[in-house]
């Protein structure tokens, strides 16, 4: 998990709007890969790492919203439009956007060639933006407390999740 970096969201990212917004919650990690990564090829490997399937296997489990490998390549693939518990709400060729079904939680993914580096190498972004609860009156806009107390797990787990994916394309 070392390799993988907080940084700033580039240019065009979907999840600036979510930065933007007034008590949203936005991360973004990236990590280098020395090698030319398609898309596709990202996100299938985000979700079809070992870790990730423990996610699936809760989710299947204690949501009833399995999914498969192959759920996993065709939603990198653009096509189909949900994966689990959740659903695309943007879509380019080099970056996801997914919202969960509650619609407070959203997961971004990107890839990008580096420029700067001679051999052919890939950035890989992966990140995260929570959206406070609906404002009641004039209170202010709030994660709330389980959210707050998940932080730093929320933070470690990004970080792992885009390392075992990174780890998975370094071996392909």
């Amino acid at each position: 998990m070392f390799n993988i970096k907080k940084c700033e969201l580039p240019a065009g990212a979907f999840l600036q709007r979510y930065a933007e917004m007034e008590g949203c919650y936005t991360d973004c990690y990236c990590a280098d890969i020395d090698r030319a990564v398609s898309f596709s090829e990202f996100v299938t490997a985000f979700y079809v790492t070992p870790l990730f399937k423990l996610e699936r296997f809760v989710l299947n489990h204690l949501g009833s919203k399995p999914s498969t490998d192959r759920q996993a390549r065709e939603l990198s693939e653009a096509q189909i439009e949900h994966f689990a518990a959740w659903r695309v709400e943007q879509r380019e060729p080099n970056q996801l956007l997914m919202c969960d079904l509650s619609d407070r939680t959203r997961s971004w993914f990107m890839a990008a060639p580096l420029a700067e580096q001679e051999e052919s190498s890939t950035r890989l972004y992966f990140g995260s933006a929570v959206v406070p609860r609906p404002v009641v009156n004039d209170e202010m806009p709030t994660l709330g407390f389980t959210f707050r107390v998940l932080l730093g797990f929320h933070k470690l787990y990004s970080r792992a999740l885009l390392s075992t994916a990174k780890a998975k394309l370094s071996r392909s």
